[in-house]
């Protein structure tokens, strides 16, 4: 029987179709949980039903040596980088570890971690605003968390909040960049496969296809690496941006300040600001037309863009700070 390297065509065809079957095992666990438990509990074991559905799909699948339903679609086989022999059962627990458990344990440690560090830093109730963080904590995992928090100081908190937040928007960037890649070489569909060296060789069929096609997918990778830079670009001009209305910010913070404050305490409740729920200060509107303070609505924007009130998506930079608004 001939061998040859997969081509891009047909792993991607494979990643679709192994994705299909994932989504079909997520919703099916979810439908029995929210039979037995509830949609309370569905929203709360949520992450943790696809994680388990994702782990039992690769243990029964990759992990036992078989091939995926993806895989026997397109009838390609793992191979380790020698590509002689099949990946051992060493590098596929490593690839399985990455593809599922990795991905959901990176994700659900920057929440934890960013939330206690906004709780920290705010005074706030922040873990009011987001039900969904209180919902999926888990005991041991916070707890160690804050313990962690608690043995930093206000600069290093600072400073891990901000590493929190870049990683939080380089990861899909990642993500995305290595795709452009293997569009361009054809090689490595998922990140996982790439780290641990796992690739595939077809048998039975002709390759004619895939190379016809081969440039066509050069070409669609040159494009993506193309939006990506144009991505980051705009991402880097919104930071500029947000740093600049930050400093305009600072140097007029103080000018006025007890003529605002005397004027919006006349006005009673209408002047409180919903995210502190204290007298409005340095009003800035959003684009829905809702009124904050600068600060409580810039730090929300950090985590949500969106209006706190009415749920409207918006980018951080069409906030409008009123600097001479009197209510």
């Amino acid at each position: 029987m001939a061998l040859a390297a997969a081509g891009p065509a047909q792993l991607v065809r494979c990643g679709q179709k192994d994705e299909l079957y994932r989504s079909g095992l997520r919703s099916g666990a979810g439908t029995a949980l929210h039979g037995l438990a509830g949609a309370r509990k569905l929203l709360e074991w949520r992450k943790e039903i696809e994680l388990l559905s994702d782990v039992a799909y690769f243990v029964l699948t990759t992990l036992s040596g078989y091939q995926t339903l993806g895989e026997e679609y397109v009838n390609i086989v793992q191979v380790d980088p020698t590509k002689k022999r099949v990946p051992s059962f060493l590098r596929r627990a490593i690839f399985v570890s990455l593809h599922t458990v990795v991905p959901y344990c990176l994700e659900k440690g920057l929440l934890h971690l960013e939330r206690e560090l906004q709780i920290d830093a705010d005074e706030s109730g922040t873990s009011q605003s987001n039900p969904a963080l209180t919902l999926s904590s888990r005991t041991l995992v916070r707890n160690w968390i804050q313990k962690q928090v608690r043995e930093l100081t206000e600069q290093q908190k600072k400073a891990v909040l901000q590493v929190v937040y870049v990683l939080k928007q380089c990861i899909p960037l990642l993500c995305r960049l290595h795709l452009a890649v293997f569009y361009i070489s054809g090689t490595f569909y998922h990140l996982s496969k790439r780290i641990t060296g796992i690739t595939y060789l077809h048998f039975g069929g002709p390759q004619r296809e895939d190379r016809s096609i081969r440039s066509s997918y050069k070409f669609l990778g040159i494009i993506s690496l193309f939006h990506l830079l144009l991505t980051i670009g705009v991402q880097m001009y919104s930071f500029k941006q947000k740093q600049r209305a930050r400093q305009e910010w600072k140097l007029h913070r103080n000018l006025a300040h007890q003529k605002n404050t005397t004027k919006e305490k006349s006005t009673g409740r209408h002047s409180r600001c919903t995210l502190c729920l204290e007298e409005r200060r340095h009003a800035t509107a959003t684009p829905c037309g809702h009124l904050f303070c600068w600060e409580c609505i810039t730090e929300w924007c950090n985590t949500r863009t969106e209006c706190p009130l009415c749920r409207e998506k918006f980018h951080p930079q069409k906030l409008i700070y009123l600097r001479h608004y009197q209510l």
